[in-house]
């Protein structure tokens, strides 16, 4: 027989970034074909609902945050309000990319940029609740865990189709990658230097 103790989570809050492998139900408000909460997806999720997850149980980051110790899964940015989003929030999109344009084709999306200006609402929310100043708000997230998994978009939904989007006619593979790296406001900053090496 297996025992264990749950203690408190080892971080107190787990924001997630991210696509359909991540996405656990902020695509089902969307007008999008990249919506899954029908069956038989969630089949094998507790309770055997749909979620919005784009796999029939629990996800990556859902696994993640049981290790990490929190009692359920981190909840969707989409419809969480209230207290609960001082343990984290889920930002991530099926179809989203790093270019505002990948999956526009499927419809609607939250690409990354978007997926973090909802971080900076989320923010500003917490420290309301938290009623803490931009200081402390900053140091409580600083302990906080992230998870940014993006990216696979900008080739499915969008180099390899050159019928709908010129980024396979205009930059070779190596060049889209410098591009994709760069156009991450995650680190555009550090990417000045790149540009002086491909043809924009």
């Amino acid at each position: 027989m297996e025992s264990c103790v749950r203690g408190a989570p080892q971080v107190p809050c787990f924001f997630i970034f991210g696509d359909s492998l991540a996405d656990n139900g902020n695509n089902n408000l969307l007008a999008t074909l990249a919506k899954v909460n029908y069956p038989p997806y969630g089949i094998d999720y507790p309770g055997g609902v749909p979620t919005g997850r784009f796999c029939n149980g629990k996800t990556a980051v859902d696994i993640l945050a049981e290790f990490l110790g929190f009692e359920t899964p981190i909840l969707p940015f989409a419809t969480t309000k209230g207290r609960d989003i001082v343990e984290g929030l889920n930002y991530a999109s099926g179809a989203a990319g790093i270019r505002a344009e990948t999956g526009y084709i499927v419809g609607g999306h939250i690409s990354l940029d978007q997926q973090l200006r909802n971080h900076q609402i989320t923010i500003l929310r917490i420290a309301s609740i938290l009623r803490t100043n931009k200081q402390q708000t900053m140091q409580y997230l600083n302990k906080c865990l992230y998870s940014v998994g993006m990216g696979n978009n900008d080739y499915i939904n969008n180099y390899f189709m050159p019928q709908f989007y010129p980024t396979s006619r205009r930059y070779t593979p190596e060049q889209y990658a410098s591009v994709l790296i760069c156009n991450n406001p995650i680190f555009r900053s550090e990417c000045w230097i790149v540009f002086k090496f491909i043809n924009l």
